[in-house]
């Protein structure tokens, strides 16, 4: 993740006054660190990550970053499979960083996990410039354009598509 993006997810998760997010991908804990900078200092972040190594190496990010371990919650196994059984509107902001062929999924996903007014952002949206060229017909390229359109589209989102490293697509849940 680049600065600038960590930098763009903290300023929305403070902007959001963010006390309970979701990150689909843990990775090695950047991004996650991002996020907890910039949530309330009451608040937990839900990490999922189907690979156990990596959350284990976020665990160790987060406690040399200072967190006390009851700020992050960390979740192993399929986006898809555990996104289910979370809670309904329980959570200000999910940030999407896994798999880029679920994304759309996650979408759905979000608009029942977030309250009205909570952000989701999608890492990645224009995969390395093949995004922005019809060109590309690879999976993940036509997946990312539709993941944008839906989110364009959508009545229930407000959209914004930052030009931060590789793009870091955002949306507000719109209220009610």
């Amino acid at each position: 993740m680049s600065p600038g993006t960590g930098a763009t997810l903290r300023l929305l998760a403070a902007a959001s006054d963010a006390k309970a997010v979701v990150e689909i991908g843990t990775g090695t804990g950047v991004s996650g660190i991002h996020l907890l900078l910039g949530m309330r200092p009451d608040g937990v972040l839900t990490t999922v990550d189907s690979e156990p190594d990596r959350q284990q190496l976020a665990r160790e990010a987060y406690r040399d970053a200072g967190f006390a371990a009851n700020r992050a919650r960390f979740i192993p196994g399929r986006a898809l499979e555990v996104l289910p059984r979370l809670a309904d509107g329980g959570y200000d902001l999910v940030f999407c960083d896994g798999d880029r062929l679920e994304y759309l999924d996650y979408l759905d996903e979000s608009l029942r996990l977030l309250r009205p007014g909570g952000l989701v952002c999608f890492e990645g949206t224009f995969a390395q410039g093949r995004t922005l060229d019809a060109a590309h017909q690879d999976a993940e390229a036509v997946r990312l354009r539709e993941l944008m359109r839906a989110v364009r589209d959508s009545q229930a989102f407000a959209p914004v598509l930052l030009p931060t490293d590789d793009g870091l697509l955002c949306a507000v849940r719109r209220g009610g």
